[in-house]
């Protein structure tokens, strides 16, 4: 069975090698799915999920047309694994920490977007920022402030409240949908 399997991912790398439309279709089919969901799990769209698995397909094809893949590895694998490095490239990058930044705003905004008729729409949001705010843990208010209103790095602020980079970000990220859930919460509540 080893080696059919092995024949098979030969095939596949000549296949790539001789730009055989077929097998890259196939590859890419198969391959798609797994990438777009690991993308989307991880802070992403389905617009993130095209973009990266394009650009991971055309490095992997590159790497295989210049012998820098072995005939024996798995390609499926070895796409999975550029796409995947290359999602988290982009999450380290300073573009998705802006994006991040604006977008969490944004959707916050969306959700407080009715005012009601005697206020101002700005003072509305504002209104139910506050009263959001106020019902969040000691934890995440320090956090978001740390975060959205001085600016502060993840690895600032992981430092400052002790705890580890990667558990910072993912405090942000439960406290800032905690927000979101209080902000409708108080707005469907009026």
């Amino acid at each position: 069975m080893g080696d059919t399997f092995q024949q098979g991912e030969k095939d596949i790398v000549q296949g790539f090698k001789n730009n055989d439309a077929v097998i890259m279709k196939t590859v890419y089919l198969q391959t798609y799915p797994k990438v777009r969901n690991y993308i989307l799990k991880n802070n992403g769209n389905d617009d993130h999920a095209k973009d990266t698995f394009q650009e991971a397909f055309v490095a992997c094809w590159s790497n295989i047309k210049a012998d820098k893949f072995s005939e024996n590895g798995n390609v499926e694998a070895y796409l999975f694994t550029i796409a995947k490095n290359k999602w988290t490239d982009y999450l380290r990058s300073s573009d998705f920490k802006k994006k991040v930044t604006a977008n969490s705003f944004t959707q916050l905004k969306a959700v407080t977007e009715d005012s009601l008729a005697n206020e101002s729409e700005a003072e509305h949001r504002r209104r139910l920022l506050r009263q959001a705010l106020e019902q969040l843990g000691d934890n995440c208010r320090k956090l978001l402030q740390l975060f959205y209103f001085e600016r502060k790095s993840m690895k600032e602020i992981s430092i400052e409240m002790k705890v580890a980079p990667a558990s910072a970000r993912n405090q942000k990220y439960r406290c800032m949908e905690k927000l979101r859930t209080l902000s409708l919460a108080i707005k469907e509540n009026g």
